[in-house]
């Protein structure tokens, strides 16, 4: 029978993190842990052909000497906050992983990296599998729980760097098994250096910041060796002044890792419920690029903000609308390959993507973060309007994918790799839970 967990903050969130056990977990948590886990892998190993993983790895390499973290596809050795930084940067770098509505971002794409960052931090005890999972678990209940705190007393809409930071100093002070003063100095110090940065500048201007999670991974890692040394930093007000709220209060008890979505497409979440009807009506009526005259999309107003039309970089592609849109409907997907190279010169989505109105609906801004809606309507040359009405994002929490489903995505993101090595890694993943070392992972994923 499994045990609840129930603590309240501030003190006993510590417990939380260093107490819970693999035993204590729901098998549907631990089970969710492992799909995150697979999802956010094979995110890793795809988008490690972007032009920022490569840069991000070489300063890593530069900035943060030391051994203890290993950088992801590349098997050189960096201190644990540069491996965090860089691997969690490349996650980034594609933007086809979990998400979470209310938080408006992403925690697996930090505390993942994170994770995998301090396995070797402590070299007295190995990692099993299964406690790999429940650092996983852990790290994103602390994470999205800070981000919705954060959102709802911060007055700017910030990236995810900014409280995934503190998941990430929450599985990195488990590692070290810090003390609860240490434990709370932690969470503190990511809070208060985690990067607030303006989302919106990103969405309207996009380059290689995106979301911040590099720097939350980093932070979050840093936030950790630093209390261990006795660097001080509490409190962390998303946790230690939320006391009492619900938010905290159902810690272990309601689990927002099971309110995770996922990602068919690797573009921002915000474009996908147009991209999703876009899709549906070019196989209800068998439309042809070349027959479409007009599209418009009605949807909510942060959505409107992805405007490029033309993308000249992989970035500019995953923060635009108009051109996943185009791109669907011309390739029938919005895969890694569809944002980069000759892709964005493609003149038959290039022409699609300027055929397109965006226009912000009231109520569909309304609804925002809790539901992304678009209605897009596609007009054809023999004068005919085809039309869908609230189309949504694909897999989101309450109709996810199946375990199927993840895999096969995961085969399709993974496919450059040597056939042996893609096999290696999927068998170690798939597997995790009863594994007695978590390296033989750390290792498949060098």
């Amino acid at each position: 029978m499994v045990r609840s967990l129930k603590y309240d903050p501030p003190m006993n969130v510590c417990r939380f993190i260093h107490e819970t056990t693999s035993e204590s977990l729901p098998g549907e948590v631990l089970h969710q842990a492992g799909r995150c886990l697979l999802d956010i892998v094979g995110t890793a190993v795809a988008a490690r052909r972007t032009e920022l993983s490569r840069i991000v790895h070489e300063f890593a390499v530069e900035s943060f000497g030391g051994d203890g973290g290993i950088l992801w596809q590349d098997g050189r050795e960096v201190s644990p906050p540069g491996a965090a930084l860089a691997n969690a940067a490349t996650v980034d770098a594609l933007d086809i992983h979990d998400g979470h509505s209310l938080t408006k971002g992403h925690a697996g794409a930090a505390i993942i990296p994170a994770v995998f960052a301090t396995l070797k931090c402590r070299s007295d005890v190995a990692v099993s599998g299964a406690e790999l999972l429940t650092s996983i678990a852990i790290g994103y209940e602390i994470a999205l729980r800070a981000g919705i705190e954060l959102h709802a007393t911060a007055a700017d809409y910030h990236t995810s760097g900014a409280w995934n930071a503190v998941g990430c100093a929450a599985v990195a002070a488990r590692r070290l098994k810090l003390s609860e003063a240490e434990t709370r100095h932690a969470l503190g110090i990511a809070e208060y250096h985690g990067p607030r940065s303006p989302m919106m500048r990103c969405i309207d201007h996009p380059t290689m910041l995106k979301d911040g999670s590099g720097w939350g991974a980093m932070c979050g890692v840093s936030a950790a060796l630093l209390a261990q040394k006795g660097f001080t930093g509490g409190p962390a007000e998303t946790v230690d002044f939320a006391a009492g709220k619900t938010n905290w209060s159902e810690l272990g008890v309601r689990w927002e890792l099971l309110s995770i979505y996922f990602k068919p497409h690797a573009v921002c979440r915000w474009a996908q419920p147009a991209v999703e009807a876009a899709l549906q009506l070019k196989s209800q009526h068998a439309i042809e690029p070349a027959e479409i005259t007009k599209i418009v999309v009605e949807t909510f107003h942060e959505a409107t903000r992805l405007a490029a039309r033309a993308p000249a970089t992989t970035e500019e592609a995953q923060y635009s609308l108009p051109f996943p849109v185009a791109a669907a409907l011309c390739r029938g997907r919005v895969g890694p390959e569809e944002l980069h190279g000759a892709a964005l010169t493609d003149p038959a989505v290039l022409r699609l993507s300027k055929l397109i109105e965006l226009r912000e609906s009231e109520a569909m801004s309304r609804a925002f973060p809790g539901r992304r809606l678009a209605r897009v309507s596609i007009c054809v040359a023999s004068g005919a309007v085809h039309q869908v009405d609230g189309a949504q994002p694909r897999w989101e929490a309450d109709s996810p994918p199946s375990d199927d489903e993840l895999l096969e995505k995961f085969r399709r993101l993974t496919s450059a790799l040597p056939r042996e090595r893609q096999r290696c890694l999927e068998g170690s993943l798939l597997n995790c839970d009863g594994l007695p070392d978590a390296n033989v992972i750390a290792r498949a994923l060098a």
